[in-house]
């Protein structure tokens, strides 16, 4: 314990036998927690004379930041874009169950639903810290109903809008409240989004451009207005073109403010997005990269008939792989990014001292072994 009139009594935990990610890069060093955050162990030693509690042995293992999954539509039997009569139950078994897949904290994604899915859904999962319970939810994705009928994808056409005033009206009156929610996919060419795009962004809410035949200065502008975001690139969207890149050409566009980043969310699977055109994009623009799931309720299921809102999508099976980037760079993109994109980067997504000991143990494959919220175990895979 530290003594001398230390800061804090509070147990500490030292993870040894480690390569831990720290500025881009692994290193072999030990990492210091207390009371949930990441301490520095200089300050511990020279000003507290302190020593840890606890000692966890990671075994040679990886220790990266816990991963953020920006869009995720549900799993193992759950969807989130359908009411039932526990929505927050279902919410926390999927925050429970996605721990051994390394995620500490999530933004569960409701696709184009009608207003009442929304009015009832929304007000029922509140923003909350990860623990034993389960990753934590960091508000939800709102993808459509504000988006193009050519790219509408698996979303139903019939509950597609459009902007009518380009106000916050046209939204609450479709979702109801923008508390809790972190990001809202939109199509920018559609009439008045402009002034929707300005108004999310004023007050905080990730603004994602998708499921659009946008051409690139539409999409410039809505970047221009405070977008930051691109869902799921290539997918529902015009594919790239050299007169017109549309979308995709956000990537290298020279129109993105100043000290701006468009972030691009990619789903690393081999079927959704072939991984020569993953690696285009992380080669063109690798600071933008955020891994998402995109998962749905088949995830953790047997193949056969699973919904998705009001559709059923039939899964024959998945496959997942990386392509082309290093392992630092993966696991960036699973956390780092995807917290910058938030505007939480101060807290999550890294293993800065003071940040949050979101961490995950993982081999040199990148298997998870163990999942740690806080500092604290809260899954480890069975030996």
């Amino acid at each position: 314990m530290p003594s001398n009139g230390s800061v804090s009594d509070a147990p500490i935990t030292q993870f040894i036998n480690c390569r831990i990610l720290r500025d881009h890069k692994l290193q072999r060093e030990d990492l210091w927690v207390r009371e949930g955050r990441i301490l520095d162990p200089e300050k511990l030693f020279f000003d507290e004379l302190g020593y840890a509690d606890e000692r966890v042995d990671c075994e040679g293992s990886i220790i990266a930041p816990g991963f953020i999954d920006v869009q995720i539509n549900g799993g193992y039997g759950i969807d989130f874009s359908r009411v039932s009569e526990d929505v927050s139950g279902g919410v926390s078994f999927v925050a429970k169950k996605i721990l051994e897949h390394g995620v500490t904290s999530f933004c569960p994604t409701l696709v184009t639903s009608p207003a009442a899915i929304y009015h009832k859904v929304l007000p029922q999962v509140k923003v909350h810290n990860g623990g034993q319970h389960g990753a934590g939810v960091l508000g939800f994705h709102l993808e459509g109903p504000f988006i193009s009928a050519e790219k509408k994808g698996a979303h139903p056409e019939q509950y597609l809008r459009t902007f009518r005033s380009g106000g916050v009206q046209d939204l609450t009156e479709v979702y109801g409240s923008l508390d809790n929610v972190a990001v809202v996919t939109l199509a920018p060419e559609l009439a008045n989004s402009q002034s929707v795009v300005r108004e999310l962004s004023q007050r905080g809410i990730t603004v994602s451009l998708g499921h659009s035949v946008a051409n690139l200065s539409q999409a410039e502008e809505a970047v221009q207005h405070g977008a930051s975001f691109i869902t799921h690139l290539f997918n529902a969207m015009l594919p790239f073109h050299h007169r017109d890149p549309g979308i995709v050409g956000l990537l290298t566009s020279d129109q993105v403010p100043a000290g701006r980043t468009v972030y691009y969310g990619m789903i690393a699977d081999g079927i959704h997005t072939n991984p020569a055109a993953l690696r285009i994009a992380h080669r063109a623009h690798p600071s933008g990269l955020v891994l998402v799931t995109d998962a749905i309720t088949a995830m953790g299921l047997p193949p056969g008939h699973h919904t998705l809102g009001q559709q059923v999508i039939e899964i024959q099976g998945l496959h997942a792989y990386v392509a082309g980037c290093s392992v630092e760079e993966a696991l960036e993109a699973a956390s780092l990014h995807p917290a910058q994109l938030l505007g939480i980067s101060h807290k999550k997504g890294k293993l800065d001292y003071d940040c949050d000991a979101d961490l995950v143990l993982l081999d040199d494959a990148l298997n998870v072994k163990a999942t740690f919220i806080s500092g604290e175990e809260v899954w480890r895979k069975e030996p």
